[in-house]
């Protein structure tokens, strides 16, 4: 299952995370500027929206999607994610267990689940998982209420806790500090603030980004 993850990437290893706040974008619109700046792989994160409304949003961006060739994981909605047949869910800690979502979706959905502590890493490495998230790596205003910075060193200790499974880091990860990220043995780096703040948002800064992984 794992390489169902590193497949959707297309060899690039950043993985955008959609938000309309910082945005200020639709999710359609944002994945049509990702998909432009050479995103294969786009999560949809909403923590505002109604669900109806984001399902309305969500469907609007799945159709962009499939028009570019890009793929679409839904955050957090399992239900969400099988009603518009996307290619895969992102489970937090409190959502649907990933063996559940498992037996929703099927043997090819993407499920990744988050984690947060070395204790949490272990554990995802024995679920049904493509790739594990860790963080927050760095200190992040995008999650209200976010745990505590990991730091670089967590993060090596989770590259040997999940073994082969693909890691990605989260929280704080800016075009200045990813390759340190990477270094640290991330197979990907999750970005929200990065991407959709108002000087960082054009279409040239996100493919800046894509280009130097």
């Amino acid at each position: 299952m794992s390489s169902n993850f590193l497949e959707a990437l297309a060899g690039t290893r950043l993985y955008p995370i959609t938000d309309r706040q910082l945005s200020g974008l639709s999710h359609a619109e944002q994945v049509s500027r990702l998909s432009q700046a050479g995103a294969t792989l786009i999560q949809l994160r909403e923590k505002v929206l109604a669900p109806l409304d984001f399902y309305r949003e969500a469907e609007a961006a799945m159709r962009v999607a499939r028009d570019r060739g890009a793929k679409i994981v839904i955050n957090d909605r399992v239900d969400m994610a099988l009603a518009l047949k996307a290619d895969g869910v992102h489970l937090g800690q409190d959502d649907l267990p990933p063996a559940a979502a498992r037996r929703i979706l099927g043997p090819d959905a993407i499920i990744g689940f988050s984690t947060h502590n070395l204790s949490q890493a272990h554990l995802a490495a024995k679920m049904p998982v493509d790739y594990v998230a860790i963080g927050p790596i760095f200190a992040t205003s995008t999650k209200q209420g976010s745990d505590a910075p990991v730091g670089i060193r967590a993060l090596l200790d989770a590259r040997q806790a999940v073994g082969t499974i693909p890691l990605v880091a989260i929280g704080g990860i800016t075009a200045e500090n990813c390759q340190d990220v990477l270094g640290a043995g991330a197979n990907a780096v999750a970005v929200i603030s990065d991407l959709w703040t108002p000087e960082r948002q054009a279409t040239t800064h996100i493919k800046s980004l894509f280009q130097r992984q």
